[in-house]
């Protein structure tokens, strides 16, 4: 898609703060952070959600998880624990359809979650 903000980034025609790539994955800090770590975790091709990445059933899904690990690690979050969420649609809160998984740790995270 040309005019989507996550595929820009994932191609790097817009900048980001890139902590971790892979070649199907980019990782980068959120702009608006709700923890000390709050990474998306994008696929470089474009899905719009959680559903649509499913369907594709080429194993990128496992790769978004393993990249989503990677950050925990790299950010010293995956032993004191992280939260991993899919918002897909409107009504769960994405406002960017392009698919990401949040990476949030570095705090305690309530339940229920909001």
């Amino acid at each position: 898609m040309t005019d989507c903000l996550f595929c820009k980034i994932g191609a790097k025609e817009i900048p980001a703060d890139i902590v971790h790539e892979t070649d199907r994955t980019v990782a980068f800090r959120d702009i608006n952070p709700q923890a000390p770590t709050h990474v998306l975790v994008i696929p470089k091709a474009h899905y719009a959600n959680a559903f649509e990445l499913a369907q594709a059933d080429d194993g990128l899904a496992d790769d978004l998880l393993k990249a989503a690990h990677a950050v925990a690690l790299q950010d010293d979050v995956a032993e004191t624990g992280y939260r991993v969420v899919l918002n897909t649609g409107p009504g769960a809160g994405q406002t960017v359809f392009h698919v990401h998984a949040h990476v949030l740790g570095g705090r305690p995270l309530l339940w229920p979650p909001g």
